[in-house]
C-alpha cells in the first residue's frame, strides 16, 4: 500500500518535528517534506507531490491564508487541514481559511504537561482527518443508494405532522456547508433551527456571528434555559451538548457538559434525540458533510418518532461519512446536493403547514 505523502507547513521547527513524528509512526502515512513559510511551501508542492498538506495559520512572509488562496488557485483539489492556535485570532482565521476552501483545521495543542501527552492529542485530532479526506482504497464515486425508507407514523386518518424544529448535525465541511445553506432558507421560515456543528470553544461563537450577518434567521450561540423562536437559529457551544427541554408552552435550550458521544462534543446524536423527544414527529432532521458517523442514531429516533432526515449528497460532501451512514442505515427521505437542501428544507416546512391547516367551515 503506497502511504498518503503530507507535506508539513509551520513555521516553528517544534511543530514540524512534533506533526512529523506523529505522521511517521503511522504505516500508511508519510511526511513527504516540510516548510517552514508558504513561499516554501508552494515551491516545494510540484517537487514533493503531496497528497495532502498541513497548513499553519500564522507564518511570516507568507501567511496560512495568502498560502490557502495560492494552493486553490494552482491545486484546486490538494486537501489542506489548517493548523490553528485555539485563540479568538486564530479562532477567526481559520474560519476565514475554511470559507476560503480549507478542507479542515487541527487545533495546536496547549497547556499540556507533557511532549508525549502533545503528540497524543495531534494524533487523535490529525491522523482520522488525514484518513477521511484521503481514504484508501479510494471511496467509491457512485453514491450509495438507501436501503430502506421508513414510513412515516402518523395518527390514524390524520394528516402528517406539521414540521415544528429543523434539527442541523454536520462536521467536517461544515463551516461553508452552513454558510450556504442558512442564507438560502427563507427568513420567515417560522419554525427554530438547532446546529450541532463539531468544533471547539470560541470557534462556534464566531461561526453563529458570522452566520447571523449573512443570514435571514437570527443565528446565536445556545445558551442555557433561554428560550427559541420561531425564525432562531441556534448553534451549539463548543465543547457542550444542545438538547431542548419544555417548559409549557415554551421551548428551552440545555446547554451542559455530558459525556461525549461518537467522541463528540457537541454530539448530532445529542441533540437529535432531544429534537425527537420534545417535537415527536415534527422534526426535519438534516445531516451534513463530515467524517464519522455521528447522527446516525439520532436518525433513528427522529424517524422513530414519526419525522423525517434528508441528508447531503456525496458529491457536494467534504467527507461522506455521516450523511452517508444514514443513507446506508435506510433512514433518509432524500439524498441532495448542497446546493437543493435549502428549497427541500423551505418546501417541506410550508407543505407541512398547508396539510394541517384547519378547513375552515362552509
Amino acid at each position: 500500500m503506497t502511504p498518503t505523502r503530507i507535506l508539513v507547513v509551520d513555521d516553528a521547527v517544534v511543530v514540524r518535528r512534533l506533526v512529523s513524528q506523529v505522521l511517521d509512526a503511522e504505516p500508511d502515512l508519510a511526511v513527504a517534506g516540510t516548510a517552514p513559510n508558504g513561499r516554501i511551501a508552494l515551491a516545494k508542492i510540484p517537487q514533493v507531490n503531496p497528497d495532502l498538506i498541513t497548513l499553519d495559520v500564522e507564518m511570516p512572509e507568507m501567511d496560512g491564508i495568502e498560502t490557502l488562496e495560492a494552493i486553490r488557485r494552482d491545486h484546486p483539489r490538494l486537501p489542506v487541514i489548517m493548523f490553528s492556535t485555539l485563540t479568538e485570532r486564530g479562532a477567526a482565521t481559520t474560519l476565514d481559511a475554511l470559507l476560503k476552501g480549507a478542507n479542515d483545521y487541527v487545533t495546536k495543542p496547549a497547556n499540556v504537561g507533557s511532549i508525549g501527552e502533545a503528540i497524543a492529542r495531534v494524533r487523535e485530532q490529525l491522523v482520522p482527518k488525514i484518513r477521511a479526506l484521503c481514504p484508501s482504497p479510494p471511496q467509491p464515486s457512485a453514491p450509495v443508494q438507501p436501503a430502506r425508507v421508513r414510513a412515516p407514523v402518523r395518527r390514524a386518518g390524520g394528516p402528517a405532522p406539521r414540521i415544528e424544529a429543523v434539527g442541523i448535525g454536520v462536521s467536517t465541511g461544515g463551516p461553508n456547508a452552513l454558510d450556504e445553506l442558512l442564507p438560502a432558507l427563507p427568513a420567515d421560515l417560522g419554525v427554530p433551527v438547532y446546529i450541532a456543528q463539531h468544533m471547539p470553544p470560541m470557534f462556534t461563537r464566531l461561526l453563529a456571528e458570522r452566520l447571523d450577518a449573512r443570514s435571514g434567521l437570527a443565528v446565536s450561540e445556545a445558551v442555557d434555559g433561554a428560550p427559541v423562536d420561531a425564525g432562531d437559529a441556534v448553534v451549539a457551544p463548543g465543547d457542550h451538548h444542545l438538547e431542548v427541554r419544555r417548559r409549557g408552552a415554551e421551548v428551552l435550550q440545555h446547554v451542559h457538559q455530558g459525556p461525549r458521544e461518537n467522541s463528540c462534543r457537541p454530539s448530532v446524536d445529542v441533540l437529535f434525540r432531544s429534537l425527537a423527544t420534545v417535537y415527536g414527529g415534527g422534526v426535519l432532521g438534516v445531516v451534513l458533510t463530515g467524517m464519522g458517523a455521528d447522527g446516525l442514531r439520532g436518525s433513528e429516533r427522529i424517524v422513530d418518532a414519526g419525522g423525517r432526515v434528508v441528508v447531503q449528497d456525496q458529491a457536494s460532501s467534504v467527507v461522506w461519512g455521516m450523511p452517508g451512514a444514514v443513507a446506508a442505515a435506510g433512514l433518509a427521505d432524500a439524498v441532495l446536493p448542497l446546493s437543493a437542501l435549502a428549497q427541500e428544507i423551505g418546501d417541506r416546512v410550508q407543505r407541512s403547514r398547508a396539510a394541517t391547516r384547519p378547513v375552515p367551515a362552509p
